[in-house]
């Protein structure tokens, strides 16, 4: 397939720079020269035609075996309708495309130059100019509503009942936290990061909130059901992309944002569906963040309701395995840094002795 296309571009070079040799015999036309065009003017007329016919039969041809390249249809609400809003879009500007460079390569062909013939000319055409834009003024507009409908619809506020999921990013790894029996986040506070120790997210462990918080090792959600990612960044601009799902945020360092949507098919039902046992939905880093952006990867698992429920229940708060951290916090941290700070002035005044 390379070799085919490497071959189609060296003759279209060619096909160009002939061209080119010939622009110097139309220049001479066009200064009243009665130099007479030969076979080439012809023969380049007859490309006019040839190679756009070419390419549209090679891309009819090659565009089913990309297809076979493509996601697989969408996993979550939102996402059929940002498909069916995507290929709509190409749909339209597809037919836009082929209409007018179909004009354009045939007004190339018929009108070619020959000898004794001369060019027409008219002034203007009040209802072609209207036509052509108004035309594309009103399919655009209609492309722009259905696309802010859709939008607002995928980003309207997120359901009471949503599962959420924090999703933080670093260089070069995701780290994903759950809130718990209580389906509350405690609070979390950069200073406090401390990766040496374990506190990767920098949890606020005095709020109690944070008691029941656990720290996963792979993203597990229910199918059905909504989801809310909340996402932030350490260090440097992530960016959260699950495609199947159709979701794609930035994790912006310092400005937390979020992502809430519906998965429709578990990792099973995908499985069967693509005849791939091997199959995993994936979150991946699609901002490029450092040497080590290829290798941030999550596996996120779709299941059944019951089966997440159980699996939550099986999970492990992170101060039960870290209790060193309980009632450790920003006061904590407060203090530290005062004892410091009188340290700091009690060396500067016997210095200065």
């Amino acid at each position: 397939m390379n070799t085919l296309f490497i071959g189609l571009a060296a003759v279209l070079i060619l096909s160009i720079l002939f061209m080119l040799f010939r622009i110097q015999s139309l220049v001479t036309i066009v200064k009243g020269s009665h130099q007479r065009v030969g076979m080439s003017n012809k023969v380049n007329g007859a490309l006019m035609l040839i190679v756009p016919i070419t390419l549209l039969a090679l891309t009819v041809w090659y565009s089913p075996i990309a297809a076979e390249s493509f996601l697989p249809e969408a996993s979550s609400e939102h996402g059929l309708v940002t498909d069916r809003l995507f290929w709509t879009s190409i749909t339209v500007i597809s037919i836009m495309f082929l209409i007018t460079n179909a004009g354009l390569f045939w007004f190339a062909y018929k009108y070619q130059y020959k000898e004794g013939r001369q060019a027409s000319f008219f002034h203007d055409n009040t209802r072609l100019e209207v036509f052509w834009t108004i035309v594309p003024a009103v399919i655009m507009a209609l492309l722009v509503f259905f696309g802010w409908k859709a939008w607002s619809d995928i980003m309207s506020e997120v359901p009471k009942e949503a599962i959420q999921v924090e999703i933080m990013g670093k260089q070069f790894a995701w780290q994903v936290r759950y809130p718990g029996k209580d389906k509350e986040f405690g609070n979390h506070d950069f200073r406090l990061i401390d990766d040496v120790a374990g506190n990767e997210f920098g949890i606020d462990f005095e709020d109690k909130k944070s008691e029941d918080d656990f720290i996963a090792r792979e993203l597990y959600i229910p199918k059905g059901q909504p989801v809310l990612f909340k996402i932030r960044a350490r260090d440097v601009l992530h960016s959260v992309f699950a495609p199947h799902f159709r979701v794609k945020m930035d994790a912006v360092p310092g400005m937390p944002t979020q992502f809430h949507f519906v998965p429709t098919k578990t990792t099973e039902e995908m499985r069967t569906e693509l005849n791939n046992p091997k199959f995993n939905y994936e979150l991946a880093c699609t901002e490029i963040c450092g040497r080590g952006h290829f290798a941030m990867k999550f596996i996120i698992v779709v299941v059944e309701p019951n089966e997440y429920n159980t699996w939550v229940a099986e999970q492990t708060p992170f101060l039960e395995s870290n209790p060193q951290f309980k009632g450790k916090g920003l006061s904590d941290l407060r203090k530290k840094n005062l004892a410091k700070k009188k340290e700091e002035e009690k060396s500067k005044e016997q210095a200065s002795l």
